[in-house]
């Protein structure tokens, strides 16, 4: 067994008393029980979201502040810039932006960071090369800004103000922002805890409904015919890609959003759905994993001006060429990423012990700073530890973390500061900056750190499962029925189920170039289905009775629409 299971507990009396006046099955309303839903009304508002249940954008912090200030650089037509981050989410924050204020009558200008000569944020190098290229007395910090006190504090004895629309967390003290338009400084029983999950795309799109509606309660010009919908492609691209959670007000954006992605005329997103190879019809996943890679692809390895460029193309003919760059930028990001993933993995292989390696840290002279925090990624999937990757070619190496269930990988750093140059981050994922020397010494806090916080169990993957489900309970519409449950993505996962007992009612057949995949067709005895195992390798394969875990889906495929499983693990029954 890969896996360690983690099978929601039923709740039969709960699920009955939910499904019967929602007129849904009880596998769906323990689907939704196990997402922390139990009340009428909400489960009614999650599963029919709705544009016309989206929040004041009043209601966030200093909106009001940021509307004012705005509007009064129009009145003077006084030029802005809004700095943005290099990553999707800043980019499709920034564009938003950018589109409502140019066609509403501001004079705006954006300037993207360099990840690898101005680093994350708003720096004081990157805020310094962006006021030698645009010389205003004001500035939108998108994405970024909410612990930015020095580089703020330093523009406003320069005469800039700066106002902040950030998701991040607020340093303390605060910046002395203009206005400071971030959800985490209200707290949950605030109406700002309506919003703690946006994205910054999200919270772009929050302002630009400020900003249309007060212009149309003042009469601005163009105010009242902006049609707000038109920016929800974008809003859906950076939600889905910053990993927020899919419920709450995200939920309805990006249910909104994607409709409008699946239909839109915007020449940049459909020059990179064409590069792309994308499905007619776009789901959590293909955003995730086919759009958002490419769109991420320059930033990582330079800037994402070209990025910010494709989504702000006026023709496709103009869009094109920026969308195939793009492309091949991802594949000369992935190529990369690949190769240090398997010096990494071939590094940790070679010395790896279970029983004493709690976390992995390491690092090598010019490893790509940008992709380190994938290869992280990658190396955790392999070894499921909390896993560190640095590179670098100067005194300091830069690296990112990312963490596992039970080990806060930030405030593990904080115990590691007088190793560290500088570091931040949250409990999963984490950036630091190292003196390459420290290394060793770094590895050694960590892992003392990391064998006291992590029992045994927190070292093996767990796999969430929503139920245990007969096979028969799987059919068309009861799947139809569970679609309900889309976006899913993180905070509304997708649906994970396990069978028991069942056996083979067919022998199994290897696919794929290497045979590296395999088709089962599985049984209960009673209910016959096929599942498909993508990348089974050489792993032992299920024999005589055995227990499954799948995500079930449809398959369409010669004309016939069936059930197939998607398997995850197995174990003996």
């Amino acid at each position: 067994m890969k896996f360690r299971w983690s099978l929601a507990t039923p709740q039969p009396l709960l699920t009955e008393t939910l499904a019967a006046p929602l007129g849904i099955t009880p596998l769906l309303a323990q689907c939704l029980v196990n997402r922390g839903f139990s009340e009428l009304p909400v489960i009614r508002s999650f599963l029919s979201p709705r544009l016309k249940n989206l929040a004041d954008p009043f209601l966030l912090p200093h909106m009001t502040v940021a509307v004012e200030r705005l509007l009064a650089a129009r009145d003077r037509e006084e030029p802005l810039v809004i700095f943005g981050d290099y990553d999707v989410d800043g980019v499709t924050s920034t564009t938003i932006l950018l589109e409502v204020l140019r066609q509403l009558g501001w004079r705006a200008e954006a300037y993207l960071p360099s990840r690898m000569d101005e680093g994350y944020g708003l720096s004081r190098d990157g805020v310094e090369n962006c006021l030698k290229k645009f010389p205003v007395r004001l500035l939108l910090a998108v994405d970024c800004g909410s612990t930015a006190v020095e580089t703020i504090a330093w523009l406003k004895d320069k005469g800039v103000e700066v106002i902040v629309l950030d998701h991040h967390q607020v340093s303390s003290p605060a910046p002395a922002a203009v206005a400071l338009v971030n959800p985490q400084i209200g707290d949950q029983q605030s109406a700002a805890g309506n919003f703690q999950e946006l994205c910054s795309a999200g919270l772009a799109f929050k302002l630009a409904h400020a900003l249309v509606k007060r212009g149309r309660e003042t009469g601005l010009p163009g105010a009242a015919e902006f049609d707000l919908r038109l920016l929800l492609d974008l809003v859906a691209l950076g939600t889905i890609a910053d990993l927020v959670p899919l419920a709450g007000e995200n939920r309805i954006l990006v249910t909104a959003g994607l409709e409008r992605l699946n239909a839109t005329k915007r020449p940049g997103l459909t020059a990179l759905k064409q590069v792309a190879q994308s499905p007619e019809i776009l789901g959590t996943h293909d955003v995730g994993f086919q759009l958002a890679p490419r769109l991420n692809a320059s930033g990582r390895l330079e800037t994402a001006t070209e990025s910010l460029h494709l989504l702000l193309a006026e023709t496709l003919e103009e869009a094109l060429p920026l969308a195939q760059n793009l492309d091949a930028r991802n594949r000369e990001r992935q190529n990369i990423e690949r190769s240090i993933t398997e010096q990494a993995s071939g590094i940790v292989r070679s010395k790896f012990n279970p029983q004493t390696d709690f976390v992995i840290v390491e690092g090598q002279l010019l490893w790509h700073i940008g992709v380190v925090g994938i290869v992280a990624s990658r190396v955790l999937q392999e070894f499921y530890r909390p896993t560190l990757i640095i590179g670098g070619d100067g005194e300091q190496w830069r690296g990112s973390g990312r963490s596992i269930a039970g080990f806060d990988l930030a405030a593990a750093l904080r115990e590691c500061d007088d190793l560290l140059v500088k570091h931040g981050g949250h409990a999963m994922a984490a950036g630091l900056t190292i003196v390459p020397d420290n290394l060793d010494r770094l590895r050694q806090r960590l892992n003392e750190l990391a064998k006291r916080a992590l029992k045994p169990e927190d070292l093996q993957p767990p796999l969430r499962l929503d139920a245990e489900v007969r096979l028969g309970e799987l059919n068309l519409d009861s799947l139809a029925e569970l679609e309900q449950l889309k976006p899913t993505g993180q905070g509304n996962p997708a649906l994970q189920f396990c069978s028991c007992g069942l056996t083979h009612a067919r022998p199994l057949q290897r696919m794929g170039a290497r045979k590296q995949h395999v088709k089962l067709w599985v049984t209960d005895g009673i209910t016959t289905h096929e599942a498909v195992w993508w990348n089974a390798g050489e792993g032992s394969l299920p024999v005589g009775k055995f227990d499954l875990a799948y995500a079930p889906a449809v398959n369409s495929f010669n004309g016939r629409t069936t059930v197939q499983l998607k398997v995850l693990d197995w174990r003996a029954a």
